[in-house]
């Protein structure tokens, strides 16, 4: 099997959580080799830019003329998008949920035929190549890996009218991360069954593990970092401000 590796980020949400394009925010005094601020989005690429074993990085960005590609492109490092070597940078609109922009860049990808791709999102920019390399290991062996980071509280499952039914187990159940890797053939036939499936029934896919284990097989866990925080809410951008992930490292200590 060819044993080439893309990757693909994901930054085609609106952020309507927070009311602002997170992607594209800075990350505190952050620089890069140029000393131009770092955002959200270039801290992320600039880690897998890093990792000699990616050939490929695909960018998901809005359809919109003031959000997508040009504003991508001016979010990154300069470098990246100059660079003769790899990896090679490429952009594609998203589509209307991210289950559905990952598919865009997964069509994209196919005229590349990559053995192995992952997928992260954009708005994870404390991802470590340390996490990136247990990732593309667990991959290679095993098809399917994910970061999984354990859980601090003990989980209930409810029912529609707020009744716990179950009391799960903590250290069986975990929160996952990206990025999530995958046999890209195998991923990309998964995400178009689960179009159809979306188109049929109206189901909602959350992440692109969920797809692969409905549609192909297990799926194997490594261990996830407590600084791979994905900036959601509003207190987030504060962090962010800040450069501070040592808030968030304390959030998931036991």
């Amino acid at each position: 099997m060819n044993s080439s590796i893309a990757a693909i980020i994901t930054a085609a949400g609106s952020s309507s959580r927070i009311g602002v394009k997170k992607e594209y925010r800075l990350v505190g005094d952050k620089t890069d080799m140029e000393g131009r601020p770092l955002t959200v989005l270039g801290k992320a690429a600039l880690a897998f830019a890093a990792c000699s074993r990616i050939s490929t990085v695909v960018i998901t960005v809005p359809n919109d003329p003031n959000l997508g590609e040009f504003a991508a492109r001016d979010s990154l490092p300069a470098r990246l998008l100059k660079s003769r070597g790899k990896p090679h940078f490429f952009f594609v609109p998203g589509g209307p949920t991210r289950r559905a922009s990952v598919h865009h860049a997964l069509s994209m990808l196919e005229g590349y035929h990559p053995g192995y791709v992952l997928i992260h999102d954009g708005a994870r920019p404390w991802i470590e190549p340390a996490l990136i390399d247990r990732v593309i290991d667990a991959m290679l062996k095993h098809r399917a890996a994910i970061p999984l980071l354990p859980l601090t509280d003990t989980p209930k499952e409810i029912d529609e009218a707020g009744i716990v039914k179950r009391h799960l187990r903590r250290m069986l159940v975990g929160n996952a991360q990206t990025p999530q890797g995958f046999s890209f053939p195998e991923i990309l036939r998964a995400h178009k069954r689960a179009a159809e499936r979306e188109q049929a029934e109206g189901w909602v896919y959350t992440d692109d593990a969920e797809v692969w284990g409905e549609f192909v097989g297990d799926v194997f866990v490594v261990p996830g970092s407590p600084l791979n925080k994905k900036i959601t809410f509003p207190e987030d951008l504060e962090m962010l401000v800040r450069g501070d992930t040592n808030e968030t490292a304390n959030r998931h200590r036991p």
